[in-house]
């Protein structure tokens, strides 16, 4: 049987005294004062049905601190490693490493990979001490290693997640049969228009432009074996004005690559994409599972 609390004790030369008799004066009705006006001042405000005792409390504060506890140590254990492939200056690639190292995404890159080994992105990587990988073997890049052996190199890393960052090369089958529906690549239009092989940087934003379109923007998609077929995961609206210009319209699509791409990405280390019975992909919210955006 668990003891009974004691009241805490009283200090030394202090005293506690509960409310005197009331001083009634003749013909009035006595007012009450001290602890007892207290009382009837608040009981409107606040009745209680009855304290908890103490023990409950600390039971539920112990209970409490025990599931958070738990929730913690399954989260600082489920970081994503992330193999992140550019072929240039790599903005993508640095806003989603700034967006990691920040606690935005819940994953860690451990590898960049590239068929330009003096890209900046390539540079950036080798910086902020991040291996870089060469492939694939070109005569640009003699060191650049096989499939096999990228497959292989990205095992030894333990990557989870592949995103591509304005990596011009196709992705080969064995890495997407290695990676199902794990693998993230940014276009900067809103596909399936203004996408396929040749459409690329100034490309695409020349092609909007001619076209007429008024409204152009990225595009988040899970990578196929074709160039920007495969499911749309998110997008990005930007406005196509009337005097732009493509390196105008490119730099405000690019501000929104960041922002999207790092959205995206970490829904996917969170486990926050859930895949329709007719294969779209969508993204459950972070504050309410309940809603998609």
């Amino acid at each position: 049987m668990e003891a009974a609390v004691a009241p805490p004790a009283l200090r030394p030369g202090r005293s506690f005294h509960t409310n005197p008799a009331p001083v009634t004066l003749p013909g009035r009705t006595p007012r009450p004062w001290g602890l007892e006006a207290n009382r009837q001042a608040n009981a409107v405000r606040c009745e209680l049905s009855g304290r908890p005792e103490p023990r409950i409390l600390l039971r539920a504060a112990a209970a409490a601190d025990a599931q958070q506890g738990a929730c913690d140590s399954a989260g600082a254990g489920s970081r994503k490693r992330l193999a992140v492939f550019v072929s240039g200056g790599g903005s993508n690639f640095r806003a989603i490493h700034e967006a990691a190292l920040g606690g935005t995404v819940h994953g860690d890159v451990v590898a960049l990979v590239t068929d330009k080994p003096g890209c900046g992105g390539a540079e950036h990587a080798r910086s902020n001490g991040i291996p870089v990988v060469v492939f694939p073997k070109s005569k640009s890049a003699p060191e650049g290693i096989s499939v096999a052996e990228l497959l292989d190199t990205l095992r030894g890393y333990g990557v989870d997640l592949v995103l591509l960052a304005g990596y011009l090369k196709l992705i080969p089958a064995e890495l997407i049969r290695e990676y199902p529906r794990s693998i993230l690549n940014i276009h900067p239009s809103l596909l399936p228009a203004f996408g396929g092989k040749g459409f690329y940087g100034s490309k695409v934003h020349k092609a909007v432009i001619a076209s007429g379109a008024r409204y152009s923007g990225p595009t988040v998609h899970f990578v196929d074996e074709h160039y920007d077929t495969g499911k749309t995961l998110a997008q990005k609206v930007v406005p196509v004005f009337a005097d732009d210009t493509p390196e105008l319209l490119a730099a405000r699509v690019l501000h929104e690559e960041h922002q999207v791409y790092v959205e995206a990405v970490a829904a996917l280390c969170e486990d926050r994409i859930v895949w329709r019975e007719d294969g779209v992909p969508l993204i459950k919210s972070q504050l309410n599972p309940d809603v998609y955006l």
